[in-house]
């Protein structure tokens, strides 16, 4: 098999790319991960039956951010549905965005309808073997574009995601935070030369089965890794501290007061444009909280109709990962409802269609919940 490294994929530091090369090179340490996971690795999991492009890229996608428990049973209802990229890049985008509903990082939905649609215009419904140019496609970084093409084509090229970082700052002792620029191009100076001759199907994966099984983030199991007698982090009593944790900053809060309308056992629910938090979703209509709540309601509702009654729901809180949003629910009956409403990006949604509906996980539970105590669903 032949190598395919680019000195673009080595990186640059002052031209020292082939001295790192030579430095970090250490074939035992790939011979230790490939055996390793051939014997003792993940080898069930519904992606790796298959060297089929689409349902590589469609499981690293998912995986990104997201456990693979989690994973499993929505890659399945993907694959029902979708059983290749020509029917993913024609179905419409509120179709795709349903079937990811609850899965979260809902960019990672809306580019995995993009990068299907290009890869039916410009590949020909065939994904490339090139990492290159695997990474032009939306939503698929070099890590990403790496795994593909080792799974999908046999092609070696290094992946380098947060399981592996942790992996390597332990293993090399490596300080300092892997999300500074000059760790992490450094780390990836090291996955290139690290990569084995041959093998490096089983040595992706195994690397990354290390780093979901055994090093973990907490309580990893060194006792049994295969990399124990070579690891820095261990030998020095360091396994805690490494991977350098990031910096921390003060999570900033938001607040925002949300709407739900019912009537005639449908609730009014709003288009969410493309960007932003839940971008592409349904969710419910929202107000700015304060003390001008009714007044601020009330030009909310004027064109929907005239409200029975408004009910202040139990507050709750949804955690992104730059900042927590404090939600403050209002349930609100409507006396008579205006037909026809003026905002194209709302729509009254059937109470019993919520289950399937693409919305946010914490607000179709919030709607769940609604519907059930209230015993709107009959």
């Amino acid at each position: 098999m032949k190598r395919v490294v680019t000195n673009s994929s080595i990186g640059s530091n002052g031209g020292n790319g082939s001295t790192d090369a030579q430095a970090f090179a250490d074939p035992s340490f790939s011979s230790a991960v490939i055996l390793w996971q051939k014997q003792h690795g993940r080898h069930a999991l519904p992606w790796q039956q298959t060297r089929d492009a689409y349902r590589v890229w469609l499981s690293e996608i998912m995986l990104q951010q997201t456990q693979v428990a989690a994973v499993i049973p929505y890659y399945q209802r993907f694959l029902s549905s979708f059983p290749d990229v020509q029917s993913l890049a024609a179905a419409p985008s509120e179709e795709v965005m349903a079937h990811w509903s609850g899965l979260g990082y809902y960019t990672r939905a809306r580019n995995l309808h993009r990068c299907a649609q290009r890869v039916v215009a410009e590949h020909g419904g065939i994904f490339p073997r090139d990492p290159e140019l695997l990474q032009e496609l939306p939503g698929i970084g070099r890590s990403t574009a790496a795994a593909i093409a080792a799974f999908s084509y046999g092609v070696q090229a290094a992946i380098l995601d947060g399981n592996v970082k942790r992996v390597f700052a332990r293993v090399f002792g490596i300080d300092g935070y892997p999300g500074a620029k000059p760790i992490e191009d450094a780390m990836w100076r090291r996955a290139v030369a690290l990569l084995p001759e041959q093998g490096v199907e089983s040595y992706t994966q195994g690397l990354m089965d290390l780093g979901a099984t055994l090093c973990t983030r907490s309580k990893p199991s060194c006792g049994t890794c295969p990399l124990a007698q070579r690891c820095v982090a261990l030998a020095t009593d360091r396994v805690g501290q490494l991977p350098v944790r990031k910096p921390k900053k003060a999570i900033p809060e938001k607040h925002t007061g949300m709407l739900v309308i019912v009537d005639r056992h449908q609730v009014l629910l709003e288009q969410r444009p493309d960007s932003g938090i839940w971008g592409g979703l349904l969710s419910l209509p929202e107000i700015a909280p304060g003390a001008d709540f009714e007044a601020t309601l009330s030009r909310a509702t004027a064109a929907l109709g005239v409200v029975a009654s408004c009910e202040p729901l139990q507050p709750f809180t949804h955690v992104f990962t730059h900042f927590k949003l404090q939600i403050s629910p209002f349930q609100i009956a409507l006396e008579r409802r205006l037909e026809g409403i003026a905002q194209a990006n709302y729509v009254w949604y059937p109470a019993e269609k919520l289950a399937d509906a693409p919305l946010p996980a914490p607000v179709k539970k919030l709607l769940l919940e609604v519907f059930r105590e209230a015993d709107l669903f009959a």
